[in-house]
């Protein structure tokens, strides 16, 4: 039954927390066997991933029927936007980090040991670096003939730039869908989220196309020293942020097909708007910081 007025909606116990916090449990002991070379570990994080799934499409799934049955009232419509502003907020923190560690490796550690002795004598420094027995960088998107004697760096203007375009459009066509869904014009709704869907899996395709040129051509992997561990883990996480959203907005637009949603109730859709603007603007910091400059 719905909420009346002034009253807060409690759900009844549930097993899906216990539920999915074994399924964590189960991927992260999975992944500490793997990197320990246990032979269960892959199948223990395989496990633990399937309960994740499960447990995802159950309480997601319980959450959408309590909704649309007008279950909640605008209080738990508020809780749940302080949850998601609080989230996106912790995101913002976890890039802050991986940027931070950019900035004072470029800025301050690699000068500061070019200047020294006590690490590596003869250590010059200048960036990108490998560190000083790790290759050498020579000019961007210049294919490597010994890619463990040399690296390559990517330059901005090939698909970084396109995947600017890309996810900048995906913003402008999220913010038309919401738009539509509050005219509740259901046709154009559908059309521009599916096109936002369609721009962020056109961006991984482009991202994994770089990867493996990076890779198989240009001799920068994960482990090109500090250059291409900071490279790698801003643009990894970053994929795989988009991939939440992607999978986010896609369960979204799946709703839609079914006439989920209501002009004046969407929340939803909001928070995975909310959340791909935010991927969306990490993904510019990255553009200037990483491929520009």
């Amino acid at each position: 039954m719905s909420s009346a007025p002034g009253s807060y909606y409690l759900p009844n116990p549930s097993a899906w927390p216990i539920i999915g916090s074994i399924g964590l449990f189960s991927l992260l002991l999975g992944f500490l066997l793997l990197l320990n070379e246990g032979s269960a570990g892959p199948w223990l994080m395989l496990l633990g991933a399937c309960i994740i799934v499960v447990m995802m499409f159950g309480w997601f799934g319980k959450v959408i029927h309590e909704s649309e049955s007008g279950m909640y009232n605008e209080d738990v419509g508020m809780s749940f936007r302080m949850s998601m502003l609080w989230f996106i907020f912790s995101e913002v923190m976890f890039f802050a980090a991986f940027f931070g560690a950019l900035f004072y490796t470029r800025a301050l550690a690699v000068p500061w040991l070019a200047d020294t002795d006590i690490l590596w004598p003869g250590f010059e420094g200048g960036w990108p670096t490998a560190g000083p027995k790790g290759p050498m960088p020579i000019e961007a998107d210049t294919p490597v003939s010994d890619p463990a004697a040399q690296f390559s760096t990517i330059g901005p203007w090939g698909i970084p730039v396109l995947n600017t375009f890309l996810l900048l459009s995906s913003s402008i066509t999220v913010t038309i869908a919401h738009h539509a869904l509050k005219m509740n014009s259901r046709g154009n709704l559908i059309l521009w989220l599916g096109v936002t869907v369609l721009l962020g899996v056109i961006f991984l395709y482009f991202q994994a196309v770089e990867y493996h040129h990076a890779y198989s051509e240009l001799g920068l992997t994960l482990g090109t020293g500090v250059y291409g561990s900071t490279f790698f883990m801003l643009t990894g996480f970053h994929g795989l942020h988009v991939t939440i959203g992607a999978i986010m907005l896609t369960v979204v637009w799946l709703r839609c097909l079914r006439g989920h949603f209501k002009p004046d109730n969407h929340f939803a859709f909001e928070a995975s708007a909310w959340y791909w603007h935010f991927v969306d603007t990490v993904w510019v910091g990255l553009f200037v910081f990483v491929y520009v400059f």
